[in-house]
């Protein structure tokens, strides 16, 4: 089928481990298609250094833990105290010379020795089983804590690179397998540990003889493990890759479902999940048909010891007076023996699965945070300058907090999404406190990365930007942001009630200010019609509603903000014309006072704007009021005339 991509297409567009250098990018230089991701494979490439991390988090419980490897000292010592009893039990009952009301007596006295010796052994393994379940959960939970709030901190050009579907993947199937290893391997390789430290203490002691022929099987089901280990390993890395692109195609198609039957795509769509599916079905397989066979594998070799050992044990019964009892009860500890080391060997799988998914998650929170508050001294002040300022304003350490009126300027501004392509050549234009600064061009000629750069979503390549004579560097980040807000094209509703996602644009406004915000946005009329008014739940990012309406209560919530300086990029690009005008009222009385940034492909929604800036390719080709740049008879009379159009 025409313009089907290939497997190899899909693992690069939706797998993404590590940034490429040389990432696909859209309109304008910025990041664009499916994103640019690249695909990691192979087994956990620092293994240890990722082991050694995951400690970090189980270190806090140095106590609990020490108590858990008691219990599992005692449940294992119970189990073999019971196995060990066995031998007298078995002589006894096997002496015709005993009277059989003695041996039957003595076996009474055993067994209820032997169950109390279990009863011990059971309670301990519950203890023991409890505590480590609750050092896994509070581990993960660090875990995933940590992984959210690194997200809080990743600037806006990580997630323009990352699809939602691989990052959630993270969060569930990456660190469900750290679970599963906590939770379960650890307390497996503790427990086979001792297990196999006190079976082989208990046989020399029944037998050396004995024990040296179950000792000389160890090589090869040491050896069978360790080939079957080396063959899965590099399997799961793959495999979690490969879940994470199904994760992020998954995620892609169920948003765009609309597009999607739009435009008849649903064969193309199935043919390319068939794809990728097929591909994580046959790593999948690979991974956990060598974690499955190691335990059949290694229980048939120790099948095999244990046959050898009872028949050479049988010889000795015979020969040189060894007791049944005694055959008996080493032929038990040689079956214990073999199975600590299965046990071990089987969680091969599983710890390679955990290292896997931890260096994945681990690669996350190792990412570069924004940047700081201050990277650097601003150009244009000095450091004694500066010190000024913070003496008599509020300068916390992070960067100044002083209040802003909205005197913007950008001089010379150079920035480049990626450093092979500037998107910006040397922007240079002010606006005063409460003035309308529109933007109009092609699309990719730069508008939205000026209003990008203004937040510091993006730091500039050269030139300065100021807000009332102050570098934006200079600013603390967060209280920057509180003094800009934005009316976005694409809005975006969070589950929740009308008044809580209005109330989003100030956490800690009253109920009254949110209404009289909404009342600001024209959006008062059409909440009071919707059910429960300003408690009607929002499910969906707002399906239940018209753009229209999501739009209006977008422009709610940057009222509610109060922010001096706002951006309108595209807001009312979307909607028909009827609602454009509804929304346009409403954005009139939010721009009143406010330094408003304005970018728009409908010109006719800039004109009362004080200046309008004309971008091609990086550059303001040309500024004016609208009456102004009519007169010029240039670019933009072509624009608004309709001689050319937008590209």
């Amino acid at each position: 089928m025409a313009n089907k991509r290939t497997l190899e297409d899909l693992r690069r567009l939706y797998t993404r481990e590590v940034r490429s250098p040389a990432m696909r990018m859209g309109p304008g230089g910025r990041p664009g298609g499916p994103r640019g991701r690249i695909m990691a494979t192979g087994k956990p490439k620092k293994a240890k250094d990722t082991a050694k991390r995951l400690w970090g988090y189980i270190a806090s419980y140095k106590l609990t833990l020490l108590l858990v490897v008691f219990l599992m000292l005692c449940s294992t010592l119970t189990s073999l105290a019971g196995s060990y009893i066995l031998r007298p039990v078995i002589n006894n009952v096997a002496n015709g010379a005993t009277p059989a009301s003695e041996r039957i007596s003595n076996l009474l006295y055993i067994l209820m020795f032997i169950g109390a010796i279990y009863l011990v052994g059971i309670a301990a393994n519950y203890m023991q089983q409890r505590l480590m379940m609750k050092i896994a959960q509070d581990s993960v939970e660090k875990i995933r804590n940590d992984l959210f709030n690194k997200l809080q901190e990743l600037p806006v050009r990580f997630f323009d690179n990352n699809s939602t579907g691989d990052l959630m993947s993270r969060f569930t199937n990456d660190i469900d397998n750290i679970n599963m290893m906590i939770n379960n391997t650890i307390v497996q390789l503790v427990s086979g540990t001792i297990t196999l430290i006190g079976t082989l203490i208990m046989m020399i002691y029944t037998n050396i003889w004995l024990t040296i022929v179950t000792l000389c099987f160890i090589p090869l089901v040491m050896l069978g493990g360790t080939f079957i280990a080396k063959r899965s390993s590099k399997y799961y890395s793959s495999q979690q890759s490969a879940l994470g692109a199904v994760n992020g195609y998954i995620e892609e198609t169920v948003s765009g479902s609309k597009v999607i039957k739009v435009f008849n795509h649903e064969e193309i769509c199935e043919e390319e999940f068939s794809l990728i599916n097929e591909d994580l079905r046959t790593k999948q397989f690979k991974a956990q048909f060598y974690g499955g066979i190691m335990g059949p594998i290694l229980g048939n070799l120790s099948q095999i010891s244990y046959a050898v050992t009872a028949g050479i044990g049988g010889l000795l019964c015979l020969y040189s007076g060894f007791d049944i009892g005694g055959v008996s009860v080493f032929c038990n500890y040689s079956r214990q023996f073999s199975m600590p080391i299965n046990m071990i060997s089987q969680q091969t799988s599983t710890i390679f699965a955990a290292l896997a998914g931890a260096e994945r998650v681990f690669a996350i929170m190792d990412k570069t945070p924004e940047e700081a508050n201050m990277p650097k001294l601003s150009e244009n002040i000095s450091k004694e300058e500066l010190e000024k300022i913070a003496a008599r304003q509020n300068y916390v350490g992070k960067g100044l907090t002083q209040e802003i009126v909205g005197d913007v300027v950008f001089k010379d501004v150079t920035f480049g999404y990626n450093p092979e392509k500037i998107i910006l050549k040397g922007i240079s234009l002010y606006a005063h406190p409460g003035q309308k600064i529109a933007f109009v061009g092609s699309t990719g000629a730069g508008k939205t990365t000026v209003t990008n750069l203004l937040n510091r979503f993006y730091d500039i390549d050269g030139g300065s930007i100021t807000i009332d004579n102050t570098d934006i560097r200079d600013f603390d980040r967060d209280h920057l942001r509180r003094n800009i807000a934005m009316v976005l094209q694409d809005t975006h509703l969070f589950t929740g009630t009308v008044m809580e996602n209005i109330r989003y644009g100030r956490l800690d406004a009253t109920d009254e200010e949110v209404i009289a915000a909404a009342k600001t946005a024209s959006a008062h009329s059409f909440i009071m019609r919707l059910e429960k008014g300003y408690d009607t739940v929002l499910t969906g990012d707002g399906a239940n509603l018209s753009q229209g309406q999501r739009q209006l209560l977008n422009i709610a919530r940057a009222a509610l903000s109060k922010a001096p300086i706002l951006v309108l990029d595209e807001a009312t690009s979307s909607v028909d014309t009827r609602t454009e005008r509804h929304i346009e009222h409403g954005m009139d009385r939010l721009m009143k006072n406010r330094t408003t940034f304005i970018i728009a492909h409908r010109l006719s929604t800039v004109r009362n704007a004080n200046a309008i800036m004309v971008l091609e390719s990086g550059e303001i080709i040309e500024r004016g009021s609208h009456d102004e740049l009519l007169a010029l008879g240039g670019r933009y009379f072509e624009l608004y005339t309709g001689k050319k159009e937008l590209d």
